[in-house]
């Protein structure tokens, strides 16, 4: 059914329909992804109070910030990583800024990783680490 309904409204099959990490406090997190999603036109979509989808609209994917479903303490995964478009070398160091100036811990300042990628690294308040990118195919 879900699946139908994204293939409908964007015409083609969608990889990923969202991403959720698990935070240690919804409000806190909530104020870091509502200021840094903004940048991209991103926001609160739905959700309840453990639970809030941020996107930038309809079929469009989704990361979701979440109390964990079991009550224990959110843990970041080893190797897990959330990649969100930049739109821009500019786009990269503008959210690599703001993220810092939310609070963030840096995984890796913008800069070149490959000739087809600029990257920047962050873990945002409960550890989760995040990468924002523009890549050139």
């Amino acid at each position: 059914m879900l699946f139908s309904q994204l293939e409908r409204i964007k015409g083609s099959v969608v990889m990923l329909g969202y991403v959720t990490v698990g935070v240690s406090d919804m409000e806190r997190a909530c104020d870091f992804y509502d200021a840094l999603l903004e940048e991209l036109g991103g926001k609160q979509l739905f959700g309840q109070d453990r639970i809030k989808f941020y996107g930038t609209g309809p079929g469009s994917p989704m990361l979701a910030i979440c109390i964990p479903y079991d009550q224990n303490d959110p843990a970041p995964g080893n190797g897990n990583m959330i990649a969100i478009p930049g739109g821009s070398r500019e786009g990269v160091d503008k959210l690599y800024q703001k993220a810092m100036q939310l609070g963030a811990s840096d995984e890796g300042e913008p800069g070149e990783r490959l000739p087809v990628f600029y990257g920047a690294y962050v873990r945002d308040l409960d550890g989760n680490k995040l990468c924002f990118f523009e890549m050139k195919m």
